[in-house]
């Protein structure tokens, strides 16, 4: 029964990282809007995390909607993280292997997105 629960538990936390990614993003981009509609401009979309983080201290509605995307994005590669974490406490090696695999991908996608610029 214990490790039933132990299960249990480690999916709720799952589930709770990615609803509070999904909330912390809809509210960054919610903040990015209305600061877009206040401050209207024709300035380019940021696009690099420099140029996001300027943005940010300028109180620029692009750079909080494009922080909104990232930390959406981030959000399912956290799952994949702590689900690595998760098989290795079940002692569940295959899975752990399988899913560092993935992780490995997204980090190869994510890259060669980066250098596609």
């Amino acid at each position: 029964m214990e490790e039933k629960e132990e299960i249990l538990k480690i999916e709720r936390s799952i589930g709770y990282i990615l609803r509070i990614g999904v909330i912390v993003s809809a509210a960054i981009l919610v903040i990015g809007l209305v600061l877009l509609f206040l401050r209207p401009n024709a300035n380019q979309t940021p696009n690099s995390l420099s140029l996001i983080f300027q943005g940010l201290l300028q109180l620029r509605g692009e750079a909080f909607i494009m922080l909104g995307l990232f930390c959406l994005i981030l959000t399912p590669v956290l799952r994949v993280i702590v689900s690595i974490f998760a098989f290795a406490k079940e002692k569940d090696y295959l899975y752990v292997v399988i899913t560092v695999i993935v992780l490995i991908i997204l980090i190869i996608g994510m890259s060669l997105g980066l250098v596609e610029k």
